[in-house]
């Protein structure tokens, strides 16, 4: 349902939503009221005065009731704190912002001697669209003799989704550090994911949720609220697998990570909620688990508009990239929004292609080699990206 509606709904009961319905309604009243006044005419200031002094702030009321009370009694239609009340009432709470915490990993030109990272030391990723993440080391690393490689734990500067990026695109230090040569964050480098303030659709949708897993059955919308409960889980992004794959009795959940997939610690939680800690029926046997990925090979060409320098075709090149890796989840809609990949569905080159064009003004023509990819229950994922630039 609209504001329209509402609006409709009001005038359907015969109450007057416009000002012309109004002033004709008050002048309706007064004439059934036996009122003896004749200068009723346009250019008469005390019938005006009169008429704006009891049409104006009825207008005002009923545009407060019907755009604002009545579409936040209904949760499909209920935003912010009247949404957070709504959920409290089925036992839900909007999900706070939380930071990304992780592990980056430091590389250095010999393993010679000992080499100690301070403290405070800081990593970037590379621009997305004009945004760039940091991350601080939270505990001193030390090489040992011989060490080329360390892990060095890491919290990001601060709190939201944005930070979640794949292995890969924190590779930056704005300050050298005497002897690294190199940082990365390598696979499985996020031990818990960054998060938003929960948004009203997501808050919506596990409040919805409630009214089918507040039951005494142990039913998939049980399961999904206790999951999507978790910092970095969407309500949308849990899907089940029955047909007992293990067994009798058991299922599976496959989470759908927004960027990059934490490591497996996270999930050792998630499963601990529902295994370890009798949240689960009797004789269930769920398992929660990462969404299956497939790997995919992704080959573009474009044609950039012939007067970007070189520089600036450079740029464009690398934008574009990004721009895909978008599409496939390695960074989040804080940076790109191009239409992303699901589970159980068709991705479309045709419509990357043409948000690409909305995005890049510079790109004159460009053609994938790709095919539609179309998933069943895996998520698809990049293995390798090639962008050239055409004849």
């Amino acid at each position: 349902m609209s504001d329209v509606d509402f609006k409709q709904a009001l005038a359907d009961a015969g109450i007057p939503t416009t000002e012309a319905a109004l002033k004709a309604a008050w002048e309706a009243e007064v004439v059934a009221q036996g009122s003896k006044l004749a200068n009723t005419s346009n250019y008469s200031p005390f019938w005006r005065v009169v008429t704006a002094l009891v049409t104006k702030p009825v207008l005002w009321l009923l545009t407060f009731v019907s755009d604002t009370v009545l579409p936040n009694f209904f949760l499909k239609t209920a935003e912010k704190t009247w949404l957070d009340m709504l959920a409290w009432a089925v036992d839900v709470e909007r999900k706070g912002e939380s930071k990304a915490i992780g592990f980056i990993t430091f590389i250095r030109a010999t393993g010679a001697g000992v080499l100690e990272v301070p403290i405070g030391t800081l990593v970037q990723s590379v621009p997305i669209n004009g945004n760039t993440y940091q991350v601080v080391t939270t505990a001193v690393g030390s090489f040992a003799d011989g060490q080329l490689r360390l892990q060095i734990p890491v919290l990001a500067r601060d709190t939201g989704s944005g930070y979640n990026l794949a292995p890969g695109y924190y590779g930056v230090l704005p300050v050298p550090v005497p002897g690294i040569i190199a940082v990365t964050n390598g696979d499985d480098w996020l031990t818990t994911p960054g998060a938003d303030k929960e948004p009203d659709d997501e808050l919506r949708l596990r409040a919805r949720n409630q009214f089918s897993a507040v039951n005494q059955y142990h039913t998939d919308a049980v399961y999904r609220s206790m999951i999507a409960a978790f910092p970095g889980v969407q309500p949308n992004g849990v899907y089940f697998e029955h047909g007992a794959p293990r067994g009798p009795g058991s299922a599976n959940a496959f989470v759908l990570f927004e960027a990059t997939v934490p490591a497996d610690s996270y999930l050792v939680q998630i499963n601990a909620k529902i295994r370890d800690q009798g949240n689960h029926g009797h004789g269930d046997d769920l398992l929660v688990m990462v969404m299956p990925e497939t790997q995919n090979d992704i080959d573009l060409t474009i044609w950039p508009i012939s007067t970007l320098t070189e520089a600036q075709r450079d740029t464009l090149k690398a934008q574009v990239e990004l721009f895909i890796r978008a599409a496939f989840r390695e960074s989040t809609t804080t940076d790109y929004q191009p239409t992303l990949t699901y589970p159980q569905a068709r991705f479309s080159f045709s419509r990357l292609g043409e948000e690409l064009h909305q995005q890049f003004p510079g790109l004159e023509s460009l053609r994938f080699t790709n095919s539609d990819i179309v998933s069943e229950l895996t998520i698809p994922r990049i293995q390798t990206l090639q962008v050239v630039f055409g004849d």
